[in-house]
């Protein structure tokens, strides 16, 4: 098939798409706002020289365990994954941490009474991960491959996760590392599907880990430019498309952005009843940024934090589920849910040396302008006592900040837009992928699956864009 496509934004799932309609024979371009490509993965030096930090995100569960990606050999393009001890740590105010460990069953024996129940609940994803993937990274409305699996995996997720930690688990370390785990959803963990992304997160520790790309974010966004360059693929960065109608006329417009940025690119091509279902659409909750420079590591009271890249700072279920309602209302925490990243352990080459990196955010209503700051390094000195005296620098984004960086984060949402039980079925609308105008398509985190480097939504939305041309 031959044709012409204009893809805007050099986001992971901007070049995914590009990357299937330059398979499938189409010319290319990519239009991108900022001077560098990437969108969210992005690698920058926004602290000390020497120091690099992932702008957004940091570790990669869902890349390595992507169907579309995996299929890339991305390593020929120099994409290499670095796999910490353990893909996540949560400290506790014992002492200890709770660690997340690759094997389902070096976890439930670190968990007591609680193993058989995480093996139960875990080892049937685990096993059949890269066979449900397809389906769980594709509307819903699709039907699935492999149902039977879909159907044990929707009666498990659909809950709150705050019912499937206390029905599941006895104990409150098995409960905390749910918590944490189901918290990735900005959701309040009272809410329908927020057990989900407990799940898939648990199911994709265990099947694949949680590995950091050696050289920062950048890496992944430079080995799909450079497969899609080879493909004949044609990127071009610093040019902010401000309307579709400004671009080369092509047979396929495919849009990296969200449905506020769609209906300012291109209201006078769609119809007014789909201007009206994406004026409907609902950011979700934002996240507050800060990355650090250290002269040392995180001093953690709890050793085995040293041995994954990432770690929960959140206490026990109940701690977190307040901190989660709190911001799903509308409110800041007063200790909120901190994830956090430590790269530099494992990756020598993000800081000098002797010298270490930190990545740390949490939850904030969408568009607060609170400074979370003194609360967020509160949450990292009380599990590692001393830290603030490691800082040598900080980089602060509020919500705000991360949208002056990348349009997409409206108001610091990270997701796309919410991905309460209504945006997870109708996202954005129950077109998904397709517009009311037959050659625009959407393929950012407001489609399905949501948010996450998988490139999953690139690819179903340039596959939905194929099958249009093909009927047309």
């Amino acid at each position: 098939m031959k044709g012409t496509a204009n893809v805007i934004g050099a986001g992971p799932n901007g070049l995914a798409a590009g990357i299937v309609l330059a398979q499938a024979g189409f010319k290319v371009e990519v239009f991108e706002a900022e001077p560098q490509p990437g969108g969210a993965a992005r690698t920058l030096p926004l602290t000390m020289p020497g120091f690099l930090h992932d702008f957004g995100s940091a570790v990669y569960p869902m890349a390595v365990g992507s169907p579309f990606f995996t299929s890339l050999h991305l390593s020929e393009y120099g994409l290499q994954w670095i796999h910490p001890g353990a893909p996540l740590a949560h400290p506790l105010d014992d002492g200890t941490a709770v660690i997340l460990e690759r094997s389902v069953d070096a976890t439930a024996a670190n968990l007591g009474q609680d193993g058989r129940a995480w093996r139960k609940l875990f080892a049937p994803l685990a096993d059949h991960w890269f066979e449900m993937a397809p389906d769980l990274l594709s509307p819903v409305t699709r039907i699935p491959s492999h149902p039977w699996l879909m159907a044990k995996m929707g009666l498990r997720g659909f809950p709150p996760a705050t019912w499937v930690a206390k029905g599941c688990f006895r104990g409150e370390r098995a409960k905390a590392l749910f918590a944490g785990l189901a918290a990735h959803s900005f959701l309040s963990l009272d809410e329908p599907l927020s057990a989900a992304f407990g799940l898939i997160l648990g199911a994709t520790a265990h099947a694949v880990g949680w590995p950091i790309p050696r050289g920062g974010a950048q890496c992944i966004t430079n080995s799909l430019c450079a497969h899609l360059e080879k493909l004949g693929g044609k990127i071009t960065t610093a040019t902010r498309v401000a309307r579709l109608a400004d671009l080369p006329k092509a047979d396929l417009n495919i849009c990296d952005i969200t449905p506020r940025q769609l209906l300012r690119l291109a209201s006078e091509r769609l119809s007014e009843r789909y201007r009206r279902q994406l004026r409907r659409w609902r950011y979700g909750p934002g996240a507050f940024k800060v990355d650090f420079a250290l002269s040392e590591p995180i001093p953690w009271r709890a050793s085995d934090c040293w041995r994954a890249a990432t770690v929960h700072l959140g206490g026990t279920l109940e701690e977190i589920s307040a901190s989660e309602k709190t911001v799903w209302n509308g409110q800041p925490a007063e200790r909120p849910f901190v994830l956090l990243a430590q790269p530099s352990l494992f990756d020598e080459t993000r800081a000098p040396a002797g010298r270490h990196t930190a990545w740390a955010y949490c939850h904030v209503p969408n568009g607060s302008t609170f400074d979370m700051l003194p609360r967020l390094e509160a949450q990292i000195e009380r599990f590692a006592p001393g830290f603030r005296d490691c800082v040598l620098a900080r980089h602060v984004l509020s919500p705000a900040g991360l949208e002056s960086m990348d349009r997409n984060l409206v108001g610091g949402d990270i997701n796309g837009g919410a991905a309460d039980l209504w945006q997870f079925l109708a996202r954005p609308t129950f077109r998904h992928y397709a517009t009311s105008a037959p050659d625009i398509f959407l393929c950012s985190a407001s489609t399905p699956p949501g948010g996450g480097v998988h490139g999953m939504c690139g690819f179903n939305a340039a596959m939905c864009g194929l099958k249009s041309i093909r009927r047309r």
